[in-house]
């Protein structure tokens, strides 16, 4: 007793305690917020059109570009040397801190550059002329500058006649046929190759079975040679056709000046957008945002990965996530079951659940190493040589791909399901199981019927995490068939359709690619945080569509808590 009031022990009340798991919670979901609205907002804003500048700098030279973002720095203490009394009285007063801003000054083939630093202090004026045009190309990245002339055929247009809807017109057009020879040259003659290859598989595998001194294997290449002889005929036409339009596609192209005057001659079909940045409304604007972000969404990668589209790296994702689940959800539920439904429950077993709990904490890179030696190099080499011994010594199913990562991260992720299966399963009261058995049904008829079902909202809650953390893994699959460029789908119009055994491309891989792998880090920073809001919204897409179908399930087999 102090003052007549009794003391009280902190530790005897709760409320401190409460105050700080409350305060950690709160740390923690303001971390994931502030993350996600980075991840949100940059991405957003990174296919909005920017406008142009043409910087006068004091040194009497030019540079336009767009203002990417700016900061405050310390310059070296040798340039400051060189800076007017009036400008280092300034800096002084800033506490020897300068300002900056990045542009990006595109004209990668002029520049060996993409973009370039410029400090306030070398600025002496700058200005927004509205006939620059920021010009989107299909190599050597953007260009910043003017169009002098537009060559249409035997017409040529210069000034403003060369800007406008015609502009617009003939770039359309021009990039149909650039569409068309690509159709030609990777579709058509694609098949044609295609179908040379499986001939000559064809023959070899002859050769294989009866030997080349055998009446089958003349037979074999008399076909061959016939088949050859018309293909090669077709391939001849196609070349020709695609010949004819690329030297019509030469006659149509556009002349652009930097801003130092210095000219390039460009093909319109190698121009993917061009707009004049400084005077588009915001109509205008917001139709290049949505255009962007369609191509972004629909088309394949250019530049190193840092511009253009990632359908093939959407397509990879999803297709090997899914793959993946199938793999884990039966493999997992099944040893589950037998764990906690069949297995006599002693040492044995609980060294086996020691085990799998040990197996969700080893690198994911080592489950990568095991994929490519057991999956590719064990199982996949004796495909190889059962099934398709006429393409020895270039592999089938022997090396990375598709089927193999998938199954890589099936094993990554099954302990995830097996432990979510079995806490789901000893949930289930165990006096409905006594209930169905003492009427009569079999102990598997009473798994099927009662338990399971019971069970299936937290079998899926396993599966949702197993989901979550296989789409986003990427060291694994750096061994077992992901690639920096895979432009092609892994499916076509030939038998079984979806190649498996191909190589394919990654959002997670395509982030770690463009960041940390291209030429320049501030070009390939835009498309890293886009590709990421990218791979969290798939990611989130296929978690809600397990949860929906996980909370249908809750709903319909719900009994009390458990």
């Amino acid at each position: 007793m102090t003052g007549g009031r009794r003391a009280v022990n902190l530790e005897a009340r709760g409320e401190p305690f409460l105050w700080g798991m409350g305060g950690a919670l709160s740390l923690g979901v303001l971390m994931i917020l502030g993350f996600v609205l980075l991840i949100v907002w940059n991405g957003l804003i990174t296919f909005y059109p920017k406008p142009l500048r043409v910087v006068h700098l004091k040194d009497g030279t030019r540079l336009a570009g767009e203002p990417t973002r700016a900061e405050t720095y310390k310059p070296p203490a040798q340039r400051l040397e060189s800076l007017s009394p009036e400008e280092r009285d300034r800096m002084r007063e800033r506490g020897g801190l300068a300002h900056r801003t990045l542009y990006r000054i595109g004209n990668y083939d002029f520049y060996n550059e993409d973009f370039r630093w410029v400090s306030d202090y070398q600025v002496e004026r700058w200005e927004a002329p509205r006939e620059m045009v920021f010009v989107e190309r299909v190599e050597w990245g953007p260009f910043v500058g003017v169009v002098q002339a537009l060559t249409l055929g035997d017409t040529t247009l210069t000034g403003e006649a060369a800007l406008g809807e015609r502009l617009h017109a003939a770039q359309a057009q021009a990039a149909r046929r650039r569409a068309r020879i690509r159709r030609i040259e990777r579709g058509e003659i694609g098949a044609i190759n295609h179908r040379m290859e499986k001939s000559r598989l064809t023959l070899r595998g002859v050769a294989l079975k009866a030997g080349e001194d055998s009446a089958a294997y003349r037979q074999a290449l008399a076909r061959g040679e016939a088949q050859a002889a018309e293909l090669d005929a077709a391939y001849a036409r196609l070349a020709a056709e695609a010949a004819a339009l690329k030297s019509e596609d030469a006659r149509y192209t556009i002349t652009l000046a930097d801003i130092n005057g210095r000219e390039k001659v460009q093909a319109l079909s190698e121009i993917v957008r061009i707009y004049p940045a400084n005077a588009l409304n915001l109509f205008q604007r917001m139709g290049v945002y949505a255009s962007r972000w369609w191509e972004f969404l629909s088309a394949e990668p250019r530049e190193a990965n840092t511009e253009g589209g990632v359908l093939p790296a959407i397509f990879g994702t999803f297709v090997m996530t899914l793959l993946m689940a199938l793999a884990v959800a039966p493999f997992g539920v099944m040893a589950a079951l037998y764990l906690r439904e069949y297995a006599r429950q002693g040492r044995l077993v609980s060294a086996v659940r020691i085990c799998v709990n040990n197996l969700a904490g080893v690198p994911s890179i080592v489950y990568g190493v095991f994929g490519l030696g057991f999956f590719a190099y064990i199982v996949g080499a004796g495909i190889d040589r059962i099934f398709y011994p006429e393409r020895l010594p270039n592999p089938t199913f022997g090396t990375g791909g598709l089927l193999w990562a998938s199954l890589t991260l099936a094993l990554l992720t099954v302990p995830v399901v097996i432990v979510a299966t079995e806490e789901a399963l000893a949930a289930v009261p165990q006096s409905l199981r006594e209930g169905s058995l003492a009427c009569g049904a079999s102990k598997w008829q009473t798994i099927k019927y009662i338990v399971l079902p019971k069970a299936l909202p937290g079998i899926m809650t396993g599966l949702i995490l197993a989901m979550a953390r296989g789409a986003g893994e990427v060291a694994p699959l750096m061994l077992v068939g992901v690639v920096k460029l895979a432009p092609e789908l892994p499916i076509d119009a030939y038998f079984p359709f979806l190649h498996l055994e191909r190589s394919f491309m990654h959002l997670g891989f395509h982030i770690f690619d463009v960041g940390f792998q291209s030429r320049n880090s501030e070009a390939g920073k835009p498309m890293v945080f886009v590709t990421t809001l990218l791979l969290i919204t798939l990611v989130v897409l296929l978690n809600a569509t397990a949860i929906f179908i996980r909370n249908r399930l809750k709903r319909k087999y719900y009994v009390g808590h458990f």
